[in-house]
């Protein structure tokens, strides 16, 4: 019997897309704090501390929990929506910027999912989200995610996004995936996650790629980002400031430097 509650969904859209949370009488979903969307009528909005689950016992496991979240640079309190209605009722949520949502049915993988800091969405109320620390000290240091990363526990179903396109690969034993740090979204327990130099001394200094490479040894399934969030901002804040006090329309010389720049 699953402790977690069996909810049904739908994921709109391509790239900016949200999810729409069937809920039956006294089913809830626990959120992120802000990727409230909408919601039908007579579903109630609760703030808590910590994820709501199971694992939680009285003020100080709650408080527990909470502070973990912090480590992984989330608020201290989720939502959970209940629908206490006598029908079914929706409730949708959005992923903060663009990419995709992807759903995570526990029961099936194993009960357990390893994922970026910042990945988890939503997911059916009796779902732990808790941290996971690197034990690996390179691992740690370079392999883009730092030492804490989150992991997603339970039966039911849980939402984590992520930028740009999502690449799903089952790895089979000792199958390895090298990966560019910082573009690993989530991936199975099993998955030994670690990191390699990318060697060479051109590579090294000329190859703008880096000094190592994430890899991913199977077996195990594993979720890669096509635009991680971070990389998406790094290329924001450099086109502003290539182009900072150019005036684009009405002048001449604006559109002379693109010519010289390339766009």
């Amino acid at each position: 019997m699953r402790s977690s509650h069996e909810i049904d969904y739908h994921i709109h859209g391509e790239e900016m897309q949200l999810v729409e949370i069937e809920l039956d009488p006294q089913e809830s979903v626990v959120a992120e704090s802000g990727s409230f969307l909408m919601m039908d009528d007579q579903i109630r909005m609760q703030t808590i501390f910590g994820d709501g689950s199971a694992q939680q016992s009285g003020f100080l496991g709650k408080l527990v929990s909470a502070g973990k979240r912090l480590l992984t640079g989330e608020s201290l309190f989720m939502t959970v929506f209940t629908n206490e209605g006598r029908g079914k009722r929706r409730v949708s949520f959005a992923a903060p910027y663009s990419g995709k949502i992807i759903p995570l049915d526990l029961a099936v993988l194993g009960g357990k999912i390893i994922c970026q800091k910042d990945a988890f969405l939503c997911a059916a109320k009796g779902i732990s989200v808790g941290i996971e620390f690197q034990r690996k000290l390179g691992t740690g240091l370079f392999g883009g995610e730092g030492f804490i990363m989150q992991k997603v526990e339970g039966d039911g179903i849980a939402f984590v996004h992520s930028g740009g396109y999502v690449f799903q690969k089952d790895l089979q034993v000792g199958e390895l995936l090298k990966v560019d740090t910082g573009c690993v979204v989530a991936y199975t327990p099993s998955i030994d996650f670690d990191i390699q130099f990318v060697g060479g001394i051109r590579n090294t200094i000329f190859g703008g790629e880096g000094l190592f490479f994430a890899t991913l040894r199977g077996p195990g399934r594993v979720w890669i980002q096509s635009l991680p969030i971070s990389r998406l901002a790094n290329r924001v804040l450099e086109y502003a400031k290539s182009g900072w006090g150019r005036k684009e329309e009405g002048s001449i010389l604006g559109g002379f430097g693109n010519l010289l720049d390339g766009r």
